[in-house]
């Protein structure tokens, strides 16, 4: 029997790379389809009002580990990740549906405990839950859940947009979520080579709780629709800031310089990444699952945020040939690379 000589690799695509493959054939035929594939969320025009709609899916094994991942924050964290996409967006959430697989090793207890964290999230962000779907699974646990969200027309914000002269900000701080990470892999290594070993977690609440019930950014919408400030572009920060600066680039065909020493990181995650021995910047730029708003402005509106305490300035966009660059702390310029996390 021959052997396939045909066969491509899906890591040599990529996991947008993969979606860009095999939806480009796809033609929008119903002109309520204003958005398909390729931003935070679709957007669907109904009776003059616009619906966002986005999906996400949780992998056991992949997205989170069992050995140290609360069950009631990962159907929180679940919620979050989701109704995060539609924010980005600049809309509201409303809905969500909660499809779940489990294996038999889950007990009607342990599936509660999800559902009590996917609550007190609805209760949170003021979202409905309307459905979903349950399955057994010999895969472990997969969480997929849909959150669906409503903006005017005028409003909705595109990960294109961005012109030339634009400011690049972020919200909150960055890193946090990454540095967490590798304190609960650190700390289950331990546990695995002496099960009676006690975890070494003091201190370190606010990089474990940013990796393990990571918050939407609501409130920065709310304070959009109060400042009268509408981005020119923007795009939720999952895979990493250097990752989604590039499909801010991309989609909006510029270029952006950002510094080095304007990225937000807090004191505990640049500590905790010396002691990783972990460059803080490469953490703020790469780690991901932060689910804070990296957004574009027009100059002209830089005094509705120069004093907001969750907002920084980061950089500016430039025109496209110029390229994406960071300019060092000592001044340098370098060439940005994505470097943020990969699906495949």
């Amino acid at each position: 029997m021959l052997e396939n000589t045909n066969r491509t690799d899906i890591s040599t695509l990529g996991e947008f790379g993969l979606i860009e493959h095999l939806t480009s054939q796809f033609e929008i035929k119903n002109n309520t389809t204003l958005k398909g594939v390729g931003d935070d969320a679709a957007v669907i025009k109904v009776d003059g009002k616009c619906l966002l709609v986005t999906t996400d899916l949780l992998l056991e094994g992949i997205h989170f580990d069992l050995s140290y991942y609360p069950l009631k924050h990962l159907g929180y964290k679940a919620v979050s990740v989701n109704v995060s996409d539609i924010y980005a967006m600049n809309g509201t959430a409303k809905q969500i549906t909660v499809s779940i697989g489990m294996s038999s090793k889950f007990s009607l207890e342990a599936i509660e405990e999800i559902y009590e964290g996917i609550k007190s999230a609805c209760e949170h962000y003021e979202v409905d839950l309307i459905g979903g779907d349950t399955s057994a699974s010999k895969q472990g646990l997969i969480l997929s859940i849909t959150a669906i969200g409503e903006a005017e027309e005028k409003n909705i914000v595109y990960r294109k947009g961005a012109k030339d002269g634009d400011l690049l900000c972020v919200t909150g701080d960055l890193g946090g979520a990454y540095v967490g990470l590798q304190v609960l892999e650190r700390e289950k290594i331990v546990f695995l080579a002496d099960p009676n070993a006690q975890p070494d977690l003091d201190g370190h609440d606010y990089i474990i709780g940013r990796q393990l019930k990571p918050e939407a950014r609501k409130d920065v919408i709310d304070f959009f629709k109060k400042a009268e400030l509408l981005p020119t572009s923007m795009i939720d920060i999952s895979d990493g800031l250097s990752s989604e600066i590039f499909h801010l680039c991309s989609q909006s065909e510029i270029g952006i310089t950002v510094y080095e020493d304007k990225i937000p990181i807090d004191p505990t995650t640049y500590n905790m990444a010396r002691e990783f021995d972990f460059d803080p910047t490469m953490t703020t730029m790469n780690g991901g699952e932060d689910y804070e708003l990296l957004f574009t402005i027009d100059q002209k509106d830089y005094d509705k945020v120069k004093n907001d305490h969750n907002i920084t300035v980061i950089g500016h966009c430039v025109p496209r040939g110029e390229g994406i660059h960071m300019i060092s702390k000592s001044g340098n310029k370098h060439p940005l690379k994505a470097q943020g996390w990969k699906a495949f």
